[in-house]
């Protein structure tokens, strides 16, 4: 299949880190795919951002970068409406982004369908966290984008539950949830003896206030256990300089290593290096990354108990969720399993099992997006619309 992906990502981060492995997976099942965006992405280091898209977020004010990122949408349609004309696709696959329509507006004009890909309901989540010039049109915008995709591929359910109360219907949301590569997480050795080395905890991500890492430290300051407990970050951010200074100040900075931003191949031999892998707090809607990675990784999770999260994690069985409304919850999971060493074998390798038994796999969501992408041209076709006519007779 001849697959046109359209995305706005100009950074190297989660973002590109999913968009990376969904094109390497298409390819390796043999469909040939065209990738069209921002002209730096291609060349960008991890954790680069445009300098001029960083300029103009502090100079400009918010209404001023919502109207000056609804123009970059012209030449974005533009570039990929060229891309269609030369490459002639079987099946546009978008990821969604704000202001993003290029997808919507090129496969009409193409008569090819649309598989649109949402990880956030972007108009709230900058709203909230990064300040949004005109709301109401950036919302409008955003479900303008939703409606007129053949069919909408949110990460989560939680997800397409906000993306059907839009007005999409629901027989076009199809939950395509993150995953990983198996093979870059050999199936771990047994966990050697305790010998008195810390047990490590760890947390993979671009590290923000809300995350809630302070709470570890915190933990690891008052922790009276026999087994001395340590924190390793894998990421950086713009919480990291307050966390190091918190570590400092509760006299555990020796405990507390950030490795600052990892190269991807690097991501799996750090986390095998985790006792105890952290996700202290979560968005409600996300299908974070790093839970695959530390499932794959077989390392014994804590995360928060909401809906979202238990689409991929059990309560006992596959990770230890704590109530996020209960101040001492977190703590006292991770407390636990720093006690408890056959709890942490039992969920870590359960959590492995989990990911090989329901596929929760790039390898995995290309066959089911590609599975998506044909019964959407089936439908296009003569006999398919008949079909659908007469199904619809019918009822």
């Amino acid at each position: 299949m001849r697959i046109l992906y359209s995305h706005r990502i100009r950074s190297r981060d989660g973002q590109g880190v999913h968009l990376d492995a969904m094109v390497d997976a298409l390819r390796a099942a043999g469909h040939v795919v065209r990738v069209v965006g921002p002209a730096g992405y291609d060349t960008a280091a991890l954790g680069d951002e445009s300098r001029g898209l960083a300029r103009l977020r502090r100079l400009l004010p918010a209404w001023a970068q919502a109207l000056a990122e609804i123009a970059y949408a012209v030449p974005a349609t533009w570039r990929l409406h060229r891309a269609a004309g030369q490459f002639r696709p079987e099946v546009i696959y978008e990821r969604a982004n704000l202001y993003h329509v290029a997808g919507r507006l090129v496969a009409r004009a193409r008569g090819v369908p649309l598989l649109l890909e949402v990880n956030a309901p972007l108009a709230e989540e900058r709203a909230r966290f990064g300040g949004l010039g005109l709301p109401r049109l950036s919302a409008w915008i955003e479900r303008f984008a939703w409606r007129g995709a053949d069919r909408v591929l949110p990460v989560t359910a939680v997800l397409a539950g906000r993306i059907a109360a839009a007005g999409v219907p629901a027989g076009r949301i199809t939950v395509v949830p993150n995953g990983i590569h198996p093979d870059e997480f050999p199936d771990p050795a047994p966990p050697p003896p305790e010998t008195g080395r810390p047990l490590v905890l760890g947390f993979v991500g671009f590290v923000r206030d809300w995350h809630g890492l302070d709470k570890a430290l915190h933990g690891i300051a008052a922790w009276r256990g026999a087994t001395p407990l340590s924190l390793v970050v894998v990421g950086d951010g713009p919480a990291r300089p307050g966390l190091e200074q918190l570590a400092r100040d509760l006299g555990i900075a020796e405990r507390v290593h950030f490795t600052g931003l990892a190269a991807r191949q690097e991501v799996p031999r750090l986390v095998a290096g985790f006792d105890i892998a952290l996700q202290p707090a979560a968005v409600p809607y996300a299908s974070p990354l790093k839970v695959f990675e530390y499932m794959a990784a077989a390392r014994a999770i804590v995360a928060p108990d909401q809906p979202n999260l238990r689409e991929v994690l059990d309560q006992g069985e596959t990770a230890l969720l704590f109530d996020p409304a209960d101040p001492a919850g977190f703590w006292a999971a991770v407390a636990r399993l720093a006690q408890d060493g056959a709890l942490r074998a039992r969920l870590g390798t359960a959590a492995r099992a989990e990911v090989l038994r329901r596929d929760l796999t790039w390898a995995g969501n290309a066959r089911r997006v590609v599975a998506i992408a044909e019964a959407e041209r089936a439908a296009r076709r003569p006999e398919g619309r008949a079909a659908g006519l007469a199904t619809g007779s019918a009822a």
